[in-house]
């Protein structure tokens, strides 16, 4: 039994790792073409595999889209919580999230246009990914209040601010290219220096602007 069951674990990483492979063909073709203009045909064509064996890992591509928001928002609810693990400052925790976000969803996790295309979804996957990105939207939030409460940040609104810093990183998925003058993680430490740095404002700062 304990040989089937590591037998069984094999195949299922096996499964994950051809399923990421396939998401990182389907975000290529999804810049050539568009999402919606793109069909499983033209993903197994960028694989060079039949689009029957493409379908044995993926029934469609509404199937396809969800795995791809499912894989990325495991993995930014990872980073959250490492993030709050940290023996820092709400400030340098947010910076670490930032940085580690915009790294994940464009040079770790394949797909990453797909993670925008919620609405892309039925009402079958909706709801599921939703809850998962409301999760995850709260926990940066409490980063967020944390900082404001123990006076690391200036007074804002934490919904408001949280919706903005996520709004920024997750654009990023449109333009950024991995063969650009900047490595992703370049790019998400000047976001942080803005994002971050607008959050920590100065009392002084806040006068001189008014």
């Amino acid at each position: 039994m304990v040989q089937m069951s590591s037998e069984n674990a094999k195949q299922t990483l096996h499964a994950a790792g051809r399923k990421r492979e396939i998401l990182a063909a389907a975000s290529r073709v999804f810049r050539r073409k568009g999402l919606h203009a793109t069909g499983m045909r033209d993903i197994a064509t960028e694989l060079g595999m039949h689009v029957g064996n493409l379908y044995y890992y993926f029934r469609n591509k509404e199937e396809l889209l969800a795995f791809c928001q499912e894989d990325a928002l495991a993995g930014l609810r990872a980073l959250v919580e490492a993030a709050r693990t940290l023996d820092v400052g709400a400030d340098q925790r947010l910076r670490y999230l930032i940085i580690g976000h915009i790294e994940l969803l464009n040079e770790i996790m394949p797909g990453s246009l797909a993670h925008l295309e919620v609405e892309a979804l039925s009402e079958t996957w909706q709801p599921k990914i939703i809850k998962l990105r409301d999760d995850y939207e709260y926990a940066v939030r409490r980063i967020i209040v944390e900082g404001v409460e123990t006076g690391v940040f200036r007074k804002v609104d934490p919904g408001t601010a949280t919706l903005a810093i996520l709004g920024a990183l997750n654009w990023t998925v449109k333009w950024f290219r991995k063969d650009g003058e900047k490595t992703a993680a370049e790019i998400g430490s000047e976001f942080a220096d803005l994002l971050v740095g607008g959050l920590t404002l100065s009392s002084e700062s806040e006068c001189q602007v008014h």
